[in-house]
């Protein structure tokens, strides 16, 4: 009775997660309203890394230029570009088709270890990565203005494998030994400086104003707080009571659940077409991930 109670526990915790993360993309296309994407990017990590030296306020000392170098890529990968491609994406295209797009990102993660030698590509692999290119075609040619959504569509793909790469400088970080919550935070330190030079040379200021607006502030909240650090907890609590490959599954819902709330929220169609884009895009997920 009690190991259902700890299963049941990490089922709803990694439902509510995935829920969290699939709202994500909400929110960030309410913010576009009254900020540009940069702006929202600078914003959310800066607010982030205050929060993360509250929770963890010790120094992470200087190691070796390799590290750092590892650091600041993941800074540029993983906070700058892949943020700044996505919020720009929101600025031309639907956010259910960033949600779906994005969720392609194991796919290219795949292709780069095969490019690296270090796992071959099976006929599983293949055909689900037909399956999902497939759906995204579909779901980028739905409705009015397709040339538009087709360059929202694209930046999305290009954020997925930007986060490929990414994931791989991160394995790399996890092997070293250090405190995740360390490691995080001088990740958000570069990133925040890759993004400054753009920043004031485009912008030059920051909206306090528009951003102590209540909307805008639990929206900004959410994002980094909520998003990011209540659910990388949540998280791994999930993964603790499941195991690795049970909670890896739910994250196959969250084009679904960012599909869905963008209807309901924004008020985003939901056509034939998109519907069987998602279930080709998804089902082409699932079946790549036998790989």
């Amino acid at each position: 009775m009690q190991q259902r109670e700890h299963l049941l526990k990490g089922h709803l915790v990694a439902l509510l997660t995935i829920f969290l993360w699939g709202i994500t993309y909400i929110s960030t296309k309410i913010l576009l309203t009254d900020f540009a994407p940069l702006e929202i990017l600078l914003i959310r990590f800066v607010i982030g890394l205050v929060g993360l030296f509250l929770v963890y306020p010790r120094f992470f000392k200087f190691t070796s230029w390799k590290e750092e170098g590892a650091l600041a890529a993941a800074g540029l990968l993983g906070i700058c570009l892949y943020y700044l491609f996505e919020n720009i994406a929101l600025t031309f295209t639907y956010a259910s088709n960033i949600g779906v797009i994005v969720s392609t990102s194991p796919l290219f993660i795949a292709l780069i270890a095969a490019a690296l030698g270090r796992q071959r590509l099976t006929k599983h692999f293949v055909l689900g990565f037909v399956a999902s290119m497939a759906g995204i075609s579909l779901i980028s040619l739905n409705g009015s203005g397709v040339h538009i959504n087709v360059a929202g569509d694209v930046l999305a793909l290009l954020a997925a494998l930007i986060w490929a790469l990414y994931s791989y400088v991160v394995s790399y970080l996890n092997t070293l030994g250090h405190n995740p919550v360390q490691v995080t935070r001088r990740t958000f330190i570069y990133g925040i400086i890759f993004i400054l030079p753009v920043f004031f040379a485009t912008h030059g200021q920051v909206k306090l104003g528009l951003i102590l607006q209540s909307q805008n502030l639990v929206n900004f909240l959410f994002l980094e707080l909520g998003a990011s650090a209540l659910c990388f907890l949540s998280w791994a609590y999930a993964v603790k009571k499941l195991g690795t490959v049970k909670t890896s599954i739910y994250i196959y819902l969250v084009p679904v659940v960012t599909v869905v709330t963008a209807w309901l929220i924004l008020h985003e169609p939901i056509t034939p077409l998109v519907i069987v884009g998602i279930l080709l895009t998804i089902g082409g997920l699932v079946v790549s991930a036998r790989q």
